[in-house]
C-alpha cells in the first residue's frame, strides 16, 4: 500500500520561506515522479512543482522561480523549498507520486496547510 506523508506546514509572514517534506512507502514503482499540487478553496488542484528519478523538474506557472523541489531517491523523499511567500501562496499543498512524467499524479498524500499572512 502506497503512503504519503507530508510536513511542514505551517503559517508565515509574506517573504518568508518554508520547507515541506513528504515520505513515500510502498510499492515504489509509483515513485518514478515525486512532487507536489496544490488547492486553495474553490479552485482546482495545480501542479506546484514535480521531480523524476532522473531528477527532471518541471513547476507550476504561478512558481516563478520562487519554490524548488528535491528528492532523495534512496529513501523516496521529496522536498519543496517555499522562498518568497505571498499571501496568494496561501493553501492546502499535496504530496503527489505519478509513475509516468507530465500526467494525472496516481497517489496522493493527505495535504499540509501553508498559510502566508501580508
Amino acid at each position: 500500500q502506497v503512503q504519503l506523508v507530508e510536513s511542514g506546514g505551517g503559517s508565515v509572514q509574506s517573504g518568508g520561506s518554508l520547507r515541506l517534506s513528504c515520505a513515500a512507502s510502498g510499492s515504489d514503482h509509483t515513485f518514478h515522479v515525486l512532487g507536489w499540487y496544490r488547492q486553495t478553496p474553490g479552485k482546482q488542484r495545480e501542479l506546484v512543482g514535480e521531480i523524476t528519478r532522473g531528477g527532471r523538474t518541471r513547476y507550476g506557472d504561478s512558481v516563478n522561480g520562487r519554490f524548488t523541489v528535491s528528492r532523495d531517491n534512496a529513501n523516496n523523499t521529496v522536498w519543496l523549498q517555499l522562498n518568497s511567500l505571498k499571501a496568494e501562496d496561501t493553501a492546502v499543498y499535496y504530496c503527489i507520486a505519478s509513475s509516468i512524467y507530465g500526467t494525472i499524479p496516481d497517489r496522493w498524500g493527505q495535504g499540509t496547510q501553508v498559510t502566508v499572512s501580508s
